[in-house]
């Protein structure tokens, strides 16, 4: 009886003991799997971090822009649509079906110029533009060019490209600018590279490169 009793007690201790190792197990499994999804989780959310930013951050549809220096209007600019990224660390505006722009001159502010292209990407806090695709510029004096690409650096007032530039003057008269031109922005002065046509004015500059 006694040793039956031993047994019986034996037993029950080593059920005790099963059952508490397999609650620790059980418990050890539980928090080892926390820890492998909160590392996935924290994994994840830095991905998601990293690519949230590469979605614009406004859409505007018909969408126009007013550009003033001291209470004078300096540029419009219209556009079926513009996305604006401002949450990367180069903010830009882009405008991927195209874009008008109007830019004014203080000494003829009546009569603006106009650059049109197919896309166009802005760099408000640079005052840096870039434009592409069946570029047209004429000035307010009337002159015509017409390009593949062109950039325009407002804070240096600088307009250029490398493309091959095709002017047309307000007589009719013709260039062609065949590695591209420099300009200021208001075509005051602009220097062609290469060129080749029938025209000579007082404000061109030609170098040969």
């Amino acid at each position: 009886m006694l040793t039956s009793g031993l047994e019986r007690l034996y037993i029950t201790k080593m059920q005790f003991i099963r059952n508490i190792l397999n609650k620790n197990i059980a418990y050890l499994f539980s928090c080892a799997i926390f820890f492998v999804m909160s590392s996935c989780e924290e994994d994840l959310t830095k991905a998601g971090g990293k690519q949230s930013k590469n979605f614009p951050s406004q859409i505007i549809n018909n969408a126009n822009i007013i550009q003033r220096d001291s209470g004078f209007v300096t540029m419009r600019a219209k556009a079926p649509i513009i996305e604006k990224y401002e949450l990367i660390d180069s903010p830009y505006t882009v405008a991927k079906k195209g874009i008008d722009i109007q830019f004014f001159d203080k000494k003829n502010p009546k009569v603006p110029g106009t650059i049109k292209a197919k896309y166009a990407r802005i760099f408000e806090y640079k005052k840096f533009y870039e434009a592409k695709g069946n570029v047209r510029i004429t000035t307010n004096e009337g002159q015509k060019f017409a390009m593949q690409s062109v950039f325009w650096d407002q804070r240096k007032k600088r307009i250029y490209t490398r493309d091959t530039v095709y002017v047309t003057m307000e007589d009719g008269s013709t260039l062609v600018g065949a590695n591209g031109m420099t300009a200021k922005d208001d075509f005051s002065e602009y220097v062609f590279y290469q060129n080749s046509g029938d025209f000579t004015t007082t404000k061109l500059s030609e170098k040969q490169k």
